[in-house]
């Protein structure tokens, strides 16, 4: 592992480059890393807490997001729904190896309406729809084969109709109080930027020590 080291070789970041607005700036990383047809660009890591202090992660995919946050869906019945029930406060991650890029967003997450979940939920691929009523996420399975087996007897319900929303299934917003740019840079000298959301919902930009 030692051996596994590279230099970064993008230009850097300056206060002058970023836009007051972190979601504005959020938009200008996030077009860049579509243009440039990264892959998985709107994968990121999610981290919650349990109720004994244990932190977990996985990675979900950003759906939408706005002056008022950062939407994912996911069963809310799963391990991370719990664990946004008990402690709101989660952490995502964007990671761009390509342009040596990473993104830290911390804040507090809330489950969306259920109308704008099914808005969501009827533009996915009717398989992704059912494949959303199969799984009982995070629970133990004995196989693989009693997800299949669960897989084809949704589909035989719901054969001759449309699918419904289910009603263990939606989408969180999250809401952030801090946005963090980092640039990689020569030297391990990288350039970091905070906003920090202040009392009167205005950001404060500041330069972190790398």
């Amino acid at each position: 592992m030692d051996q596994d080291r590279r230099e970064y070789q993008y230009a850097g970041l300056s206060h002058r480059d970023l836009d007051p607005d972190p979601i504005a700036q959020f938009d200008v990383w996030l077009n860049q890393a579509l243009t440039q047809q990264l892959r998985d660009a709107t994968a990121m890591s999610l981290a919650t807490v349990s109720s004994d202090g244990q932190p977990s992660l996985r990675t979900v995919l950003l759906k939408f997001f706005d002056s008022t946050g950062f939407v994912f869906y996911t069963n809310q019945e799963s391990r991370k729904a719990r664990e946004i029930s008990h402690n709101p406060k989660v952490a995502l991650l964007f990671y761009w190896r390509e342009f040596d890029r990473q993104i830290i967003i911390t804040g507090n997450a809330a489950k969306i309406s259920a109308g704008e979940s099914l808005k969501y939920f009827l533009t996915r691929p009717r398989e992704s729809r059912l494949g959303a009523w199969v799984s009982a996420q995070s629970s133990v399975i004995s196989s693989r084969a009693v997800l299949e087996e669960k897989f084809e007897e949704i589909k035989r319900k719901f054969a001759d109709g449309e699918i419904p929303l289910p009603s263990f299934w939606g989408g969180y917003r999250i809401e952030p109080f801090s946005i963090e740019f980092w640039q990689g840079r020569v030297n391990r000298l990288h350039d970091r930027f905070i906003y920090r959301r202040q009392p009167d919902s205005t950001w404060l930009i500041e330069r972190l020590a790398p």
